[in-house]
């Protein structure tokens, strides 16, 4: 059972670490919130009464703060930054590191939610086929 407990603290911290190595790819309030809570060792309720937001949002927030940076196809994305177009790229970084919806996507390039998907597509395809 204690090398099990081992394993699981390794996999734990191993885990930490390169949520740490990668906050900084993150900015603003996002960043701000997963150092405090990565590092500082923040509460949900003390990042909370910070923000002005539930805990509920914090936690929420954080959640999907740290998959999107541990899943590494952002990551990916920079690996291949040379076979990918600047618009390409921005889209990659919307969504894979800000995790912006489609929709919100397309108004900001100026795209329709179409041409977004397509370009995700392409850019999994890119990801995927290293």
């Amino acid at each position: 059972m204690s090398e099990k407990l081992a394993q699981l603290k390794r996999v734990s911290r191993n885990r930490l670490d390169l949520l740490q190595s990668r906050v900084n790819l993150l900015g603003g309030e996002d960043r701000l919130l997963l150092t405090m809570y990565l590092e500082k060792g923040s509460s949900f309720r003390q990042l909370a009464r910070l923000t002005g937001l539930s805990d509920t949002i914090i936690a929420r927030r954080i959640y999907k703060l740290t998959k999107r940076l541990a899943d590494g196809q952002y990551i990916a994305c920079l690996r291949n930054r040379c076979r990918l177009t600047d618009a390409e790229f921005a889209i990659a970084k919307d969504r894979f590191l800000r995790g912006l919806p489609i929709k919100k996507i397309a108004e900001k390039h100026e795209l329709t939610v179409y041409g977004v998907r397509r370009r995700l597509e392409h850019i999994k395809e890119i990801i995927t086929n290293i």
